[in-house]
């Protein structure tokens, strides 16, 4: 169980680390975008080439109902990222950010427990929703705005729409990840194809990311040209330099499935854990990037990420219940 959760936060290192990559590597937004799913589709070709293929063979590399499932799903990743980047353009990043957190918090771990099954008892139920309260407070906490700070006018600032932007998104985030088990869940995908080997799902969950990763380079390539209108820069070498980016994503994205597909694990600790990347985010930016926090806000970001250890520490004792 102890390697399982470890293995189970390898997403929350690799998904914090994202925007510090990003900013690094330098673009504009459709930039980075692109660029990342350009890297994610490079990892999951190289998954299904170098580990599925020989691991599990042809039956689940190239079977059709696990290219339509992991397909779909990066196309609703597609819809979640479009929504999170006009909601942030409408509403500040700093509003936005822990308001996108907090929705996929939420929504994922109770499609996984009301939907999925995965919380069976009150304890878990009681326990649980504690842990996501937590979680999410301590989102909110970690990225709250210096109310001394000044304000700069955002001529783009509409919160109702940035409000309805996010809400679609934390949808196209949650179906993203929830959709593979759900398509077990009704019986699209056979138990013995998504349980294999040992019922770890490990065969399932790596097959998956390169179907994906070609849903996600299609939805990316329609968010640059028709709602970032960044047509004419779309190959520029920022684009490039982004491939990196995507590696480092698609790492903690294979990962977060593996976790999601293990009995021990489960969906609704796996979405949780994940969300751990907030303290790596935030502490990363202040000390890689140098970005400047006023003492009040990094008092809030110490009292965030030790609200969102808690709440995954919670979350990932629930099976003990």
């Amino acid at each position: 169980m102890h390697a399982s959760l470890l293995i189970a936060l390898i997403p929350a290192l690799a998904w914090g680390a994202v925007g510090i990559v990003t900013t690094k590597m330098g673009g504009s937004a459709g930039q980075g975008t692109l660029g990342m799913t350009f890297g994610a589709m490079i990892f999951g070709i190289g998954t299904m080439l170098l580990y599925v293929l020989p691991n599990a063979g042809a039956e689940f590399a190239f079977n059709p109902r696990i290219w339509v499932v992991g397909f779909v799903s990066g196309l609703f990743w597609a819809v979640g990222t479009a929504g999170q980047f006009i909601g942030f353009k409408k509403m500040g990043v700093s509003v936005g950010n822990p308001l996108s957190t907090a929705g996929q918090i939420i929504t994922n771990a109770l499609m996984a427990a009301a939907v999925l099954g995965e919380w069976q008892t009150g304890k878990m139920w009681l326990f649980g929703s504690l842990a996501i309260l937590s979680v999410v407070i301590g989102a909110v906490f970690t990225s709250l705005p210096d109310s001394r700070g000044s304000k700069i006018a955002n001529p783009d600032h509409n919160f109702g729409a940035g409000m309805i932007a996010v809400i679609i998104s934390t949808i196209g985030y949650m179906m993203y990840f929830v959709f593979p088990n759900l398509l077990n869940k009704v019986g699209y995908i056979p138990n013995a194809l998504h349980n294999a080997p040992h019922d770890t799902g490990l065969y399932y969950m790596t097959a998956i990311v390169g179907p994906q990763s070609i849903g996600q380079v299609l939805g990316a390539l329609i968010i640059v040209i028709f709602f970032l209108k960044e047509r004419k820069i779309m190959f520029e070498k920022w684009t490039w330099r982004n491939i990196l980016t995507g590696l480092v994503w698609a790492t903690g994205n294979v990962f977060m499935f593996i976790s999601a597909a293990n009995p021990q694990v489960g969906q609704a600790v796996a979405a949780t854990l994940s969300q751990m990347g907030i303290i790596v985010g935030v502490f990363g930016g202040i000390y890689i990037l140098g970005e400047k926090k006023s003492k009040r806000q990094l008092v809030f970001a110490v009292i965030g990420s030790i609200l969102v250890v808690i709440g995954g520490v919670m979350m990932s004792n629930l099976g003990k219940l």
